[in-house]
């Protein structure tokens, strides 16, 4: 399957990450978007609530524009972070009234956020998802009569 330069990278990035400990939902510079972006916050003045889809006027200049980061739209980061927080348990938009995991730093947790963004990544680049794993479990099952099943 080909993919683009912009998946693999960002799916390089998310690896070394997660492996590193350097993956936290709370924090701009760890979290999946901050470290697609090399670990730059920026992308947060994007829109005005963190885990929120909706551009904030920056964003929306932005992205009529046409700009790009690390390949990236500034819609396409915001639906990359909000998969991220509600793979991890987050109520959005993140806020500290809303419901939110009891440990953020979770293994197991983090791993769900991830693999959520591993198929928004490949749902944004029009691939098949690679976190699917139901065709490995497709096949044909031989009908057999209840006569043959008893021993």
């Amino acid at each position: 399957m080909r993919t683009s330069n912009r998946f693999n990278c960002a799916i390089e990035k998310l690896y070394q990450a997660f492996h590193s400990n350097r993956l936290h939902p709370e924090c701009c510079k760890q979290c999946a978007v901050g470290n697609i972006l090399d670990g730059q916050d920026f992308w947060k003045h994007l829109s005005d609530d963190h885990g929120s889809t909706q551009l904030n006027l920056l964003g929306k200049l932005h992205q009529a524009k046409g700009k790009r980061f690390n390949g990236y739209t500034p819609q396409e980061l915001l639906y990359i972070e909000v998969s991220f927080l509600n793979a991890c348990g987050y109520e959005l938009p993140v806020h500290y009234r809303n419901n939110k995991p009891d440990n953020p730093q979770d293994k197991d947790l983090l791993f769900q956020g991830l693999s959520a963004v591993v198929s928004t990544l490949c749902e944004l680049d029009q691939i098949p998802d690679v976190m699917d794993c139901t065709q490995l479990f497709k096949f044909r099952a031989k009908s057999k009569k209840a006569s043959e099943l008893i021993v």
